[in-house]
């Protein structure tokens, strides 16, 4: 498949599955742009092909059974594309080109996976630090990669990358958790659920507990808080127009977590989201984010966070 074929259907995926990942995106330049989509197409691709669904939509519960081997495919194809061989399809195609451009470590892609094994295999997060390494392998990995990809391969700015994508996910978390209990899944730390005194899945999705459910998806947005602080720095250490677009997703992310905390039990009587006309505001609020963050020095990480482990 040629590069502009590639390109075209990594696009198409993006804007079907994200809307918020698009719309910053936008802001790179053509060459980082390229490989962030590419990126995020694999990213996507895994994780429906694992779910049996399409873009994030659709997935049908219990539909899990043949989830491992799904998992096992994904993984040799995955060692493949890193290792320069990529077979037909055009996300792994897509894969081998970014780790080529970028010297993406292959280790990295593998943890990703990692996660959607946690997924496979009914993993249950008894405390916030269980949550926070699925959280690690499903989004903080993968802003270590899109980090790569700006052209930033300082431990320390990865290190803020990392902890955007963790603040990205807990704030997934704590939007979806109804929409994932669902499929049968919950992320949420089940003892911060006890002490609210809500019952696993069955008492996520029991209407009356919805109050006790937003005291829970509130304080896990207050967990993101830190992350949130903390990725700002090095959004400094990133090209202007990286920066730019980093600082626009950080903020559409966090109003989303904002809102899901000011709804409280009504948080989840529809998708929340941001609009039109919000994601402009952001974006414009993000350029001076930007601007502002380039003009600090990057500051210590402060102490007590997740420490990444590759």
């Amino acid at each position: 498949m040629s590069d502009a074929a590639l390109l075209e259907h990594a696009t198409r995926t993006i804007e079907a599955g994200s809307q918020s990942f698009a719309a910053a995106t936008r802001l790179f330049d053509s060459y980082t742009r390229e490989s962030a989509v590419l990126l995020y197409a694999w990213c996507r691709h895994c994780d429906d092909v694992v779910d049996g669904q399409s873009l994030g939509h659709g997935q049908r519960e219990g539909d899990r059974e043949g989830g491992a081997q799904r998992l096992a495919r994904l993984q040799q194809q995955t060692l493949d594309a890193c290792g320069g061989r990529p077979g037909p399809e055009p996300v792994f195609q897509g894969l081998a080109e970014v780790v080529r451009r970028h010297g993406i470590e292959p280790a990295w892609p593998m943890e990703h996976l990692a996660g959607f094994a946690m997924d496979v295999q009914g993993a249950h997060y008894r405390t916030l630090p269980d949550t926070l390494l699925y959280c690690w392998r499903v989004a903080g990995v993968v802003g270590v990669m899109m980090a790569r990809v700006m052209g930033s391969g300082r431990p320390e700015t990865l290190d803020r990358a990392c902890d955007l994508g963790l603040a990205f996910q807990l704030t997934n978390i704590a939007r979806d958790v109804v929409e994932d209990a669902a499929i049968g899944r919950l992320y949420l730390p089940e003892d911060w659920l006890r002490e609210e005194g809500i019952d696993g899945l069955d008492g996520v999705l029991h209407g009356p507990n919805r109050e006790a459910l937003a005291r829970v998806a509130a304080r896990l947005v207050g967990a993101a808080d830190p992350y949130y602080a903390s990725a700002v720095a090095g959004i400094g250490e990133l090209p202007m127009r990286c920066a730019w677009s980093i600082a626009t997703a950080r903020g559409i992310y966090r109003e989303i977590g904002r809102k899901v905390r000011a709804q409280g039990g009504h948080a989840w009587d529809q998708r929340v989201a941001t609009s039109r006309m919000e994601k402009l505001w952001l974006v414009a609020r993000g350029a001076g984010v930007a601007l502002i963050a380039h003009g600090v020095a990057l500051p210590p990480r402060p102490p007590g966070l997740f420490v990444r482990p590759l």
